[in-house]
């Protein structure tokens, strides 16, 4: 009794540290996400601690919400504007990630992500449909506490349910390639001067684009590049870098950002993050289907010609039968008579 309630013990510590550690890194990045909101200081484009909490409750099971939840306390306190709309949006932030959760298992979801069907249920069950939730009942109850009027309740929901479904599509990805990501021992040279080559291009091309030109269109090619060559390892975070400094760009009103109203600002920004994230999440997830395809036909070409070997070899063993004689015996290749069962049991 005394061994199993130990055990009982560890175990619920361990269980308490996992949602204590989901509750300060979900408080944590959503401080970061803070920094860029458009509505109410509660409201950005980019909501990382979404993306946090489905990852967490894809790495870890259902076990952790109560980390979402609390995490998603420890925010909205601060920021109001009562305790029964805290606690209303509190109880939205939870349930999105935890129906995107359910969504995803009941579609047989991978989190290696190396299946397109993988990518496709993270992008229209964990990112779109998931977060329908947590827009609404949020938006809702800003606009029945008064804080946000009725014209501005579908902007709000826009800018909402797009900054959610944001957090899943370029932040869940990079938590689960960090999940199983190794140290490259056996990597070549030059495939670790590709990688730095594609580090310092995309952080060029991210300060280029804050500038006043509109250069965001170039992070495109570099999201190609690190799909083709590094699947979802590169694909991810380099997805997660151009959609930072596009954000930064909209905050500064610089580029395409330049002297348009909030509205146009927030249909440029989440049209172009939007498909930079499903640019880099579909062709990491082709490409990786393609190499396992390939792997497979080489297996098995492997497999085949081992067989051909195989036989090959046995060629002068009396195996098969050439031909047969007048009583319809067969007589194999080294021309010896097999007799038949039946007539082999018979006498004499």
């Amino acid at each position: 009794m005394t061994v199993a309630r130990q055990e009982r013990l560890r175990r619920g510590a361990a269980a308490a540290l996992e949602i204590c550690v989901v509750a300060a890194v979900y408080y944590g990045s959503a401080k970061l996400g803070l920094l860029q909101q458009l509505v109410r200081g509660q409201v950005t484009p980019l909501w990382p601690p979404t993306g946090i909490a489905l990852a967490s409750l894809l790495l870890r099971g259902p076990r952790v919400w109560p980390g979402i939840a609390l995490g998603a306390l420890l925010v909205n306190a601060s920021l109001g504007p009562s305790l029964p709309a805290v606690l209303a949006i509190v109880a939205g932030n939870t349930l999105a990630p935890v129906c995107s959760y359910a969504l995803l298992r009941r579609a047989g979801f991978r989190i290696e992500l190396s299946r397109l069907r993988d990518v496709l249920a993270l992008i229209f069950l964990g990112a779109f449909t998931g977060m329908l939730i947590s827009a609404t009942i949020g938006s809702g109850t800003l606009a029945l506490a008064g804080v946000v009027s009725a014209d501005g309740f579908w902007p709000t929901w826009s800018v909402w349910w797009t900054g959610d479904a944001m957090g899943v599509l370029v932040v869940t990805p990079v938590l689960l390639v960090l999940r199983s990501a190794r140290w490259p021992k056996d990597a070549p040279p030059y495939r670790w001067a590709e990688g730095f080559l594609l580090l310092v291009a995309t952080a060029c091309v991210g300060l280029a684009g804050t500038g006043s030109a509109p250069l965001m269109f170039l992070g495109f090619p570099l999201l190609i590049w690190a799909a083709f060559r590094f699947q979802l390892a590169g694909a991810a975070p380099c997805a997660l870098a151009v959609t930072t400094f596009t954000i930064i760009a909209a905050a500064r009103g610089a580029g395409p950002f330049a002297g348009q109203d909030l509205l146009t600002n927030m249909i440029t920004l989440q049209a172009f993050n939007g498909s930079s994230a499903l640019t880099a999440l579909l062709v990491a997830a082709a490409v990786s289907e393609r190499n396992q395809a390939q792997q497979e036909i080489s297996r098995a070409c492997g497999y085949l010609a081992e067989m051909v070997a195989k036989i090959s070899e046995g060629r002068n063993q009396p195996t098969l039968p050439l031909r047969f004689d007048e009583e319809n015996t067969p007589v194999t290749r080294t021309g010896t008579v097999e007799e038949p069962e039946a007539r082999r049991d018979q006498p004499g």
